[in-house]
């Protein structure tokens, strides 16, 4: 059994996957081929925004974004916890300072009662500028509460949908709720290339126009005509092509079957374990479908030894990485952040898994518990 069968998944789209990348071999447009203007155009109208600018992977469209908004020595960015490294290594990475936020334990996604206590409790010499909200394993950000609060102390909204591409709040699309939002094409995301990947997404047009400049070593009318300092950041053709089949697989049947493989481990697990919790209104792209379980690590080597796979995301939270040490010790606890990072375990979850694996993999965590 595959963690996340990315080979099943080839193997249902190969006809059209094969084709795709052949045409690029044949077409000689390596980098910024028509197809990578194709996906953005197709990828801003599945999420409902006017642009979509592609670049080569999900960090580097972290790292656009700020930059897009100057953001820089002197400024608080505030960032969950509990997530990837990325989402707060952008951060320093420009200059600015981390702020590290408390999660909620049911959703694993950023805390407004812990985001409006850090705001109070800025250290002097900051500047708030700024939220990373992170869609933490498919399940969007509590927008509507977070656009509230963002308002009311003037601060950007950064939405980090590397997980969270395809999930929605009322019909509305994850990459739609941040001033600026990113995407990650990694391949085990919920929408994955075939290598690196990334996207941005927005309503404005000069943040736009920026975007477009800095991945493209911040080029003006040409490439030889460089008016800021940018990256080397470009979607690569073959990449843009395979999105483009895996794009129209995702939107036409990979989402509700992942929902229905998520249904089907609620339906087993609920009561037994903690299993994750999808507010009204919500609903997840299950980039990982995962529980919460006080003998983590014992469960995990049981499952090894039945033959089934999981992964633990994340056993360090962020304020406890070496690299954030200096910040963090500045700053106020994250005990929610903590006791996830003991104690979560991540599934096999896939659009392809069959009501037998899913069955199986239950059965086996049971066992083990």
């Amino acid at each position: 059994m595959q963690f996340r069968d990315l080979n099943r998944q080839y193997q249902a789209l190969k006809p059209e996957i094969d084709a795709a990348m052949l045409r690029v071999a044949a077409s000689g447009a390596f980098i910024m081929g028509p197809q990578v203007a194709e996906l953005e155009q197709q990828l801003a109208d599945y999420v409902g925004v006017k642009h979509c600018i592609s670049c080569a992977n999900g960090t580097d469209a972290l790292s656009l974004a700020l930059m897009a908004w100057g953001v820089g020595a002197g400024d608080a960015v505030f960032v969950p916890d509990f997530t990837f490294f990325s989402s707060a290594e952008v951060v320093s990475h420009i200059g600015a300072t981390p702020i590290f936020v408390d999660v909620e334990m049911d959703t694993f996604n950023i805390s407004l009662s812990d985001l409006e206590a850090k705001l109070a409790a800025l250290p002097a010499g900051l500047t708030p500028r700024a939220v990373v909200a992170v869609d933490l394993f498919g399940l969007p950000a509590d927008f509507p509460a977070l656009r509230a609060f963002a308002n009311r102390h003037s601060l950007l909204i950064l939405e980090d949908a590397a997980q969270g591409f395809g999930g929605s709040i009322d019909g509305q699309r994850a990459c739609s709720f941040g001033d600026i939002a990113t995407t990650s094409f990694f391949p085990a995301k919920p929408l994955g290339c075939y290598g690196d990947g990334g996207a941005l997404f927005t309503d404005n047009d000069d943040w736009a126009a920026l975007l477009r400049s800095f991945r493209v070593h911040g080029k003006g009318s040409d490439k030889y005509d460089n008016v800021r300092i940018g990256l080397n950041s470009r979607l690569d053709t073959l990449q843009a092509a395979i999105l483009q089949v895996k794009l129209k697989a995702f939107a036409d049947s990979e989402l509700d079957a992942v929902n229905r493989v998520a249904s089907r481990y609620t339906a087993y697990l609920a009561g037994r374990v903690a299993t994750p919790h999808i507010p009204a209104g919500f609903r997840s792209s299950w980039a990982q479908y995962t529980v919460q379980l006080a003998d983590r690590d014992r469960v995990q080597a049981a499952l090894k030894a039945d033959g089934i796979p999981s992964m633990v995301y994340y056993p360090k939270p962020m304020s406890a990485q070496t690299a954030f040490a200096p910040v963090a010790r500045l700053q106020g606890p994250c005990p929610n952040a903590a006791r996830l990072s003991a104690t979560v375990l991540s599934l096999p979850m896939h659009p392809y898994m069959t009501d037998a694996e899913v069955t199986l993999v239950s059965e086996k965590l049971l066992a083990a518990i």
